[in-house]
């Protein structure tokens, strides 16, 4: 009791600023996802329909608590003054004009999927179903955004943005021509064209996996226990991402407000997914030669696997919880709103921090089935890759930095943080102020 109320005092004095999405909104999309998964397995539907109808189990709950409990659609960040209504000649021209730039973009990334030979193989990822799935929503999409934006851009405060802005390039208008808002739509849809097509890949192996999983061991087994919640986590995790993609939409008030503009936050990113991966089999940061799993080091040892499975559980657990805080924002390399709760509050980097103790704990490089000079490979190794992602996390700051709400929440963590105030004490460093973005 007395730790409550001194929390509670120390809330009151310094309230932490507040987050871009509710906590009910990401839990609502789980419960959603939770009980389809639940009818999936109890009639064995484990196919790729089924996993696409997670998604969709996974979003609806979501659309509704913020439509209709959180009113995500009056939010001033939306851009949108619902009480203005311009007529349909005010806006038609700026319509017609942003969905040329609109679909000059689609098809940019079209001749990019067609060009590319690794999203019609399955070497890297089960990429050929991402195709498909584009492909036969493509043109529903095409047809419905002609009505979407001949109504949103009657309601938009500025509907002039980055669309509009190349569509008018491209047309030859006579009008003053951002080009960085050109520059900033294009990576937006970079973005967008290249981590969903790899997340609808991974949506049916994970979701099959799961539901077809043999659980009549999980009681007696604590590996097979572990496995199986891990293996739970990892499909929510990609469920809410996939989600997040799909739905970067300004009426939501999950549009993407900025894309990393920094060539070395795009590098660190790339690196760390397919066909780009260095740390997949026999890439460059491969630690995995001369190792094993945590079920090889312990077996034999119940209580040690026991032990391990539940940290590491426990671990996938709060990597799966950074993602579901998202709600429907989730997404690399840009800023859709600022996170402050859930394990946000704990970390700024929950997912990443989750992971890379993941790896170390579950593949132990130090220990070696093979010479030492294998150990401190692979110890070296796992090192490198954990340094990948702390690079990750500071591009990403540097990019967040330049948003007053990621200021006051950076300020607020390194006052209050657990895990930023732990590493101030290791490195024997007061707790200041947000570094100003070029500094970063």
């Amino acid at each position: 009791m007395f730790y409550d109320a001194a929390l509670s005092r120390a809330i009151s004095v310094d309230p932490r600023p507040r987050s871009a999405v509710s906590a009910r909104t990401g839990f609502a999309g789980l419960a959603g996802l939770i009980a389809w998964m639940a009818v999936a397995r109890h009639y064995g539907m484990d196919g790729p329909y089924a996993a696409l109808v997670n998604l969709l189990a996974c979003a609806v709950p979501m659309l509704f608590v913020a439509i209709f409990v959180d009113k995500v659609h009056r939010n001033p960040s939306t851009g949108i003054d619902w009480s203005a209504r311009r007529p349909w000649r005010e806006t038609i021209d700026i319509s017609l004009t942003k969905l040329v730039g609109l679909w000059l973009t689609w098809a940019a990334i079209a001749l990019v999927y067609v060009t590319c030979r690794f999203y019609w193989s399955s070497e890297w990822a089960p990429f050929p179903f991402a195709m498909w799935a584009l492909e036969n929503a493509a043109p529903a999409i095409v047809a419905l955004s002609i009505p979407y934006v001949l109504w949103l851009d009657r309601h938009l405060v500025a509907p002039k943005d980055g669309a509009w802005t190349l569509g008018a390039w491209v047309l030859g208008l006579d009008e003053p021509i951002d080009r960085e808002a050109i520059y900033d739509h294009m990576r937006s849809w970079a973005v967008k064209g290249f981590f969903l097509a790899f997340m609808l890949a991974i949506v049916p192996p994970g979701f099959g996996d799961f539901v077809r999983g043999d659980t009549s061991r999980l009681l007696h087994d604590p590996v097979a226990l572990a496995n199986w919640l891990i293996t739970f986590m990892f499909v929510v995790d990609v469920a809410f991402a996939t989600v997040g993609y799909m739905l970067t939409m300004k009426p939501l008030d999950a549009h993407i407000r900025s894309a990393n503009p920094f060539a070395a936050a795009w590098v660190a990113a790339l690196i760390c997914y397919p066909p780009f991966t260095l740390m997949s089999d026999g890439g460059p940061l491969d630690y995995h030669q001369g190792t094993k799993e945590w079920t090889w080091w312990f077996a034999g040892h119940p209580v040690l696997l026991a032990g391990v499975g539940v940290v590491l559980v426990v671990l996938t657990a709060i990597y799966a919880w950074a993602t579901v805080a998202f709600g429907f924002r989730f997404s690399n390399l840009t800023n859709r709103g600022i996170l402050t709760n859930g394990p946000y509050a704990l970390s700024r980097h929950p997912a990443y921090l989750s992971k890379n103790l993941f790896w170390w704990l579950s593949t132990i490089p130090v220990l070696t089935t093979g010479s030492w000079t294998d150990a401190v490979r692979a110890t070296l190794l796992m090192g490198v890759v954990s340094g990948v992602y702390y690079w990750r996390a500071r591009t990403e700051e540097r990019h967040l930095l330049a948003d007053p709400d990621y200021v006051a929440y950076y300020d607020w963590m390194e006052r209050n943080g657990p895990v930023p105030r732990f590493f101030a004490w290791i490195k024997g460093k007061p707790r200041g102020p947000a570094a100003p973005a070029t500094e970063a």
